[in-house]
């Protein structure tokens, strides 16, 4: 037949199917099936993005087939898929009568093809279907080696060792924010982090580098980069409401929860905490990602002043926020299980933690008067909305 698919042909389309399951985040396994050559029938592993056990590829792939014929029965048909097919695809395909099975690489662990067990070879079966092994296998076995290899990284950045003088939220505490859609980032790599985690996020204009400062000539804000610097009684969900509004002005932001606070790591002692230790951790932040100058906008009450001191090249512009309440009390409590995680609450609190140094120096230019947080709610009073971005554009513009 014109156009027909031998084996390697077929496998190299199951193959741009299983590109697509490890673009939607499922393991990598493509499969389709052929009568005559011709495909009718194709699927990728769906059971995590379909909550179904029995989504493979293969299932996918018969289901197909089976409408396309009108028969449950896919006598004279060919199964081909880029993985060795697990117990339940392998008697699948013996129950819809396949003639044949071909697939590429070997599952050592789940195999029902010949690796753990062979299905296929059981004589008292009364129906019996030849299989190909190995066409293809090492494109096929790539494929999976890259996605799980991506997995291990994506692990091994997300799960780090918690210090033995160090407390960690559990994730689950966190799981009931509204308007928070943000993707977590985590970081021990920063020097004055001495192996605690430190949790961020990172939004907007990623491609920035060196945030420019004046405003570009058609009168719209240049890209640049602004540091969000959250109140001693709250944590980086404080500025939900502030992180789009500085997305739509062409920023990269970023939006810290102190080592203390939100899902970063909670030193168990006081005297952990200074001045001087956030703001290395804050400078080694902004430095790992590459950023030369960046502006603060600081509710903290006194860090954003201290880092335009002694960090005066990289954060040339701040801007003072009025805290306002996280949020519903379940909501501020989040990060804290007990009282046992609130050290640096107790020592941001201390009257001696921002001292009588910590001023603003003559070259370094605070934009207008403090707003409070809160006034950026879409949700509430429209003036006092349209004061909030009005002063968040004069902050931009300075």
């Amino acid at each position: 037949m014109t156009g027909a698919l031998d084996d390697m042909g077929a496998m190299r389309e199951a193959l741009q199917l299983a590109a697509q399951a490890q673009a939607a985040g499922e393991v990598p396994v493509g499969a389709v099936v052929l009568k005559d050559g011709v495909v009718i029938g194709r699927g990728y592993n769906a059971p995590i993005s379909g909550n179904d056990a029995c989504a493979h590829a293969e299932i996918i792939a018969i289901q197909a087939a089976c409408a396309a014929l009108g028969n449950y029965r896919l006598t004279g048909c060919t199964m081909v898929v880029t993985l060795e097919p697990c117990v339940m695809c392998s008697g699948a395909i013996l129950n819809a009568r396949f003639s044949r099975l071909v697939f590429g690489a070997h599952e050592p662990k789940t195999g029902a093809a010949g690796s753990v067990i062979n299905v296929f070879e059981t004589a008292a079966l009364n129906h019996q279907t030849a299989v190909t092994e190995g066409v293809l296998a090492p494109a096929c076995r790539a494929l999976m080696n890259d996605f799980f290899q991506g997995r291990r990284e994506v692990i091994k950045r997300t799960t780090t060792p918690l210090r033995e003088d160090a407390l960690r939220t559990p994730d689950a505490r966190f799981s009931d924010l509204v308007d928070w859609p943000y993707t977590p980032c985590y970081t021990t790599e920063i020097p004055a982090l001495n192996g605690l985690r430190l949790h961020y996020v990172d939004e907007g204009v990623r491609a920035v580098t060196a945030a420019p400062i004046d405003v570009d000539a058609s009168g719209r804000h240049g890209q640049g980069a602004c540091l969000l610097l959250h109140g001693a009684g709250g944590w980086g969900y404080q500025w939900r409401y502030w992180i789009e509004a500085l997305r739509a002005r062409g920023q990269r932001v970023l939006v810290p929860d102190l080592i203390g606070f939100g899902r970063s790591d909670k030193p168990k002692r006081v005297s952990a905490h200074s001045l001087a230790f956030h703001a290395q951790v804050m400078a080694g932040l902004v430095a790992a990602l590459g950023l030369s100058q960046v502006r603060v906008l600081d509710a903290s009450g006194g860090l954003g002043a201290y880092l335009s001191q002694v960090h005066a090249d990289v954060f040339p512009r701040l801007a003072s926020i009025e805290v306002s309440r996280v949020g519903a009390q379940t909501v501020a409590s989040a990060p804290f299980p007990d009282d046992g995680y609130r050290a640096a609450e107790r020592a941001f609190a201390a009257a001696s933690f921002f001292g009588d140094d910590v001023h603003l120096s003559s070259d370094k230019k605070r934009v207008g008067e403090a707003i409070r947080m809160d006034a950026m709610r879409p949700d509430g009073e429209p003036s006092a909305r349209a004061a909030a971005l009005a002063f968040l554009d004069a902050f931009l513009d300075a």
